[in-house]
């Protein structure tokens, strides 16, 4: 048999969550994310307060939740990498799951607005960075796992793993802000090699 099955229930959750994000979405793109209440996306989806708050906690979840399944997919694409790669070449293949396919709330309104607003909403800005904070920890576990693995662990107090994360996570950010500075209309993947290509081990 084939992989594992999505239930009937769980597809039709997915499909609410989306039509709930999309029709959020478009209205914090209008309006702004502050002045848009749950109200407001209730009445546009036509359900209750409460049934919204089924699906995501809060407001900002809307925006933001779909970022835990990018994360599962980024650690899975960290432990297909090969053992003897550089570090710095898996981090950046890693974000190639977000630059194939950087999906977001109101993708058919562009993801570039999306970015946008996430990085000008302050509420915003710090539960990305809150999740992105919560991931790097994830691939320094995992670099530190892998080099174990491999017969070469870090020591304890060798910041290698941390600091190549932290500084691979960095250009992901300035990748982000250069590419919805162009409103998208560049490659993010361009935008990814030419940021980490700035502070990458130099031949």
């Amino acid at each position: 048999m084939g992989g594992k099955r999505i239930g009937l229930r769980e597809l039709s959750r997915r499909a609410v969550r989306k039509e709930i994000a999309e029709a959020a979405t478009a209205l914090f793109l209008e309006r702004g994310f502050e002045a848009t209440t749950v109200d407001d996306i209730a009445a546009a989806v036509g359900m209750s307060q409460r049934s919204v708050f089924r699906y995501f906690a809060t407001k900002e979840e809307i925006v933001l939740g779909h970022f835990g399944l990018v994360v599962d997919d980024m650690l899975a694409a960290l432990r297909a990498r090969p053992a003897g790669e550089p570090v710095w070449t898996s981090l950046r293949r890693v974000f190639d799951v977000l630059a194939v396919r950087p999906e977001a709330p109101g993708l058919r309104q562009g993801v570039a607005p999306v970015h946008r607003m996430v990085f000008e909403t302050p509420v915003l800005l710090a539960g990305y960075l809150q999740k992105l904070h919560r991931t790097q920890e994830a691939v320094v576990t995992e670099l530190n796992e892998r080099a174990a693995s491999a017969g070469a662990p870090y020591a304890p107090d060798d910041p290698t793993p941390r600091a190549l994360t932290a500084a691979a996570f960095g250009c992901l950010l300035a990748a982000q802000h250069s590419w919805f500075a162009s409103d998208g209309k560049g490659s993010f993947a361009d935008a990814l090699d030419r940021a980490m290509a700035t502070v990458g081990p130099r031949d």
